[in-house]
């Protein structure tokens, strides 16, 4: 068992407050603070810190030992790599509009771009790794995003309510096709407009989100008459009409805030949590959260960003298929809250305590890290006792067998990242 310490991250979406007061650091930071990644990227991996408080690269820690830090047969199951990365993210401001690809897209763009010889940081660059990125993001606060297509005849009633003329060629696309296909349609038509173009329509649909959310006010109801509170549908449209005013405010003549027209507008509570495959176009508005993916860092951006946005390759990866998105709230195993997805690479897992409350057993097997979120948790395995404070996390290697957590103080909350292999089936050979 090891102390980590974690680089922040500092994008200019970021929180002032958030990561510094969950390290215990001075409030507001001198920087926005985006990301806390814990674990082991290239690109920034965690430390190690031993007792005598000198440290060591995790990331050096597994290529050099592998089969001790993850176990043999998970280290050759995942190449001598640690599959996942854990982030605390804080978000003061949307992020871009983005999707991520498929392991085999990843695959071959990473070859493709290699072979054209682009600088792996080049800003150009969109396949920074041959890996995919599926992610889950749980909610410490309530949290805020753009994610997934919304059902099309649901949206076909959204844009009519806001009644502007421009868009009523843009309406009918859809409303002849109201399903994946015709979703493809619009939104390629939308994210490859001319700017003159954009600059034109974005602020005619500025001003009938205006107008729909005085109607609101006003009357009470909707273009189509249905009144305003109705249950998931005056709320609803109230919600997309402030995030496109808020969106183009932030990035005017931006075709990803017409691309905001077409996504699931989703919040969040507290311990609940969104799983995104690859091909999911999202935007995570504000919020914190605890993000727990794949150990990637390959982002197709199609908006809402002063970054590199590769229109025709964002259309390769992406996934058109129309609904609501799934919420998670976890199932309850025990003291364990567990989010499990598809994603071999990572499975969270929460604890909560409110009182005091026996020890309960981690699980084995693999590398894993522990972070506190909140109060304090005593930690014991192998000889070792420690605290685990508000802020600091743990790393255990496959050596690490029979830890225990139980909280100090009340409340305390754990989060604990894994891969989501089970280790009946490694031993089936995996």
């Amino acid at each position: 068992m090891e102390l980590l310490d974690n680089p922040v991250r500092p994008y200019a979406w970021g929180s002032r407050a958030v990561i510094a007061a969950l390290l215990g650091q001075p409030v507001p930071s001198p920087h926005p603070q985006a990301e806390l990644w814990l674990g082991a990227h290239p690109a920034d991996p965690s430390r190690l810190v031993t007792a005598t408080g000198t440290s060591r690269s995790l990331l050096d820690a597994v290529r050099e030992d592998p089969d001790g830090m993850l176990g043999p047969q998970r280290a050759g199951y995942w190449d001598g790599r640690l599959p996942f990365l854990l982030k605390v993210l804080a978000a003061e401001e949307p992020l871009s509009l983005q999707a991520h690809p498929s392991a085999q897209q990843a695959a071959a763009g990473f070859a493709r771009e290699e072979a054209r010889g682009i600088g792996r940081d080049a800003p150009e660059r969109n396949y920074r790794d041959p890996s995919h990125k599926p992610e889950l993001i749980c909610a410490l606060t309530e949290f805020h995003a753009l994610v997934g297509f919304r059902d099309a005849q649901e949206t076909v009633r959204l844009l009519r309510a806001l009644a502007v003329d421009d868009l009523a060629a843009h309406v009918e696309l859809l409303a002849g096709d109201p399903n994946q296909d015709g979703m493809r349609a619009l939104f390629t038509t939308w994210i490859t407009l001319p700017q003159n173009a954009l600059d034109k329509l974005v602020p005619a649909v500025q001003e009938g989100c205006v107008r729909l959310l005085q109607q609101f006010a006003e009357q009470g109801v909707d273009a189509a008459g249905k009144r305003f509170g109705a249950p998931g549908y005056g709320e609803y449209f109230d919600a997309e009409a402030r995030t496109v005013l808020e969106l183009s405010e932030r990035y005017p003549g931006d075709g990803g805030v017409l691309a905001a027209l077409l996504l699931n507008r989703v919040t969040l509570a507290p311990g609940e949590a969104l799983y995104l495959p690859a091909g999911n176009l999202h935007s995570y508005l504000s919020g914190a959260g605890i993000e727990l993916q794949a150990n990637s860092d390959n982002v197709l951006r199609g908006g809402l960003t002063p970054k590199h946005v590769d229109v025709p390759e964002l259309l390769r990866v992406l996934d058109f298929r129309c609904g609501p998105e799934r919420v998670r709230r976890g199932e309850i195993d025990g003291p364990w809250t567990q989010y499990d997805t598809p994603a071999e690479e990572f499975r969270l897992s929460r604890l909560d305590w409110t009182e005091p409350a026996p020890a309960v057993g981690l699980p084995d097997g693999g590398g894993r890290i522990l972070l506190c979120t909140e109060g304090a948790a005593a930690v014991e395995g192998d000889g070792q006792a420690m605290t685990l404070r508000r802020g600091q996390s743990l790393w255990l290697s496959a050596a690490d067998r029979g830890v225990t957590v139980a909280p100090e103080l009340a409340p305390t909350q754990l989060f604990l990242a894994t891969d989501g292999l089970d280790n009946i089936e490694l031993a089936d050979g995996l």
